[in-house]
């Protein structure tokens, strides 16, 4: 038997960086229930008109300024939309082009691009599609989630002894080793993989980690069910990356802002053991109430 565990990130490891908290999150699934899970995730992504679009859940949940421009952009349809969103970007590309801030031009383009494939939707209905792929999610429940979440104004590199990149890796990858292993039932030997998002800037690095956690383990295990460095592939072309991301993304809102709503619908998938949280941690103050911190205590 063999499991994926797609991988991807949210937040930033660097310390300050642009975000409090950074969170490596994987999800996990049988091969046999690749297919399923992929067919299910396009077939909510046609009813939106985004079939040949990429889920990522940072950009399609920004608001976009050019719709609240455009009247009675509720009532028209989706390609009279798209239509009117791109006249009025090009209104402010064109303007910015001779406004001499070239750092708010340059920002613009990029925005633009990013959000380009969901122009279509109203907020609402963006918000709406990311609740139904995130109660799907919630649905699998042959699907477990392993997460780190990282304050990263409570890490000290020098104490861990390892950077917050490292560390989350670590963590994932031993929790998705003791998971198959618990799984596992003789004689069938269960094996996985690690698939992760093609970030050039740490595809070097995290394939030399694994490359070591292979001949000496992490500290809490041996490896001795994930076969193979992580195998790094396109977002954009792999739903379920996709979904990593997506969860990634609900569990630092989570964690910094205390956004709970889209964190409920997805939560039954984080790994237990005994009944015990073992999935998903929240690296923080010893003080915080936040529920996995409260979980993984005991004390809720």
């Amino acid at each position: 038997m063999m499991y994926f565990c797609y991988i991807d990130e949210s937040g930033t490891p660097e310390i300050p960086g642009t975000s409090s908290h950074y969170v490596l999150c994987g999800i996990s699934i049988p091969i046999e229930r690749w297919k399923k899970c992929d067919s299910q995730i396009h077939a909510i992504k046609k009813k939106y008109g985004l079939e040949n679009a990429e889920i990522h859940t940072g950009w399609i949940l920004r608001s976009y300024l050019e719709q609240t421009k455009i009247s009675d952009f509720e009532s028209m349809d989706w390609t009279a939309r798209r239509a009117a969103v791109m006249r009025e970007r090009k209104k402010t590309i064109y303007s910015l082009q001779h406004s001499g801030n070239k750092n708010l031009y340059k920002q613009s383009k990029k925005n633009y691009v990013k959000t380009e494939a969901y122009i279509h939707l109203t907020y609402a209905e963006r918000v709406s599609f990311i609740k139904e792929i995130a109660d799907k999610v919630g649905s699998w429940n042959y699907a477990r989630i392993f997460a780190e979440a990282v304050d990263k104004t409570h890490f000290n590199p020098a104490v861990a002894k390892r950077s917050v990149d490292e560390m989350t890796l670590e963590q994932i990858v031993s929790r998705f080793e003791s998971y198959m292993t618990i799984c596992e039932k003789e004689p069938e030997k269960i094996y996985g993989a690690l698939i992760h998002d093609n970030n050039l800037t740490v595809a070097e690095r995290h394939t030399k980690l694994m490359q070591q956690f292979h001949r000496k383990g992490t500290l809490w295990t041996s490896i001795n069910h994930i076969i193979e460095t992580p195998l790094f592939v396109n977002s954009e072309l792999t739903s379920m990356v996709q979904i990593a991301d997506l969860c990634s993304y609900i569990m630092r809102r989570f964690f910094e802002l205390g956004e709970k709503d889209l964190f409920e619908r997805i939560k039954k998938r984080f790994d237990k053991h005994n009944g015990k949280l073992v999935g998903v941690r929240h690296f923080t103050d010893d003080s915080c109430t936040c529920e996995v911190c409260l979980e993984r205590k005991g004390k809720k």
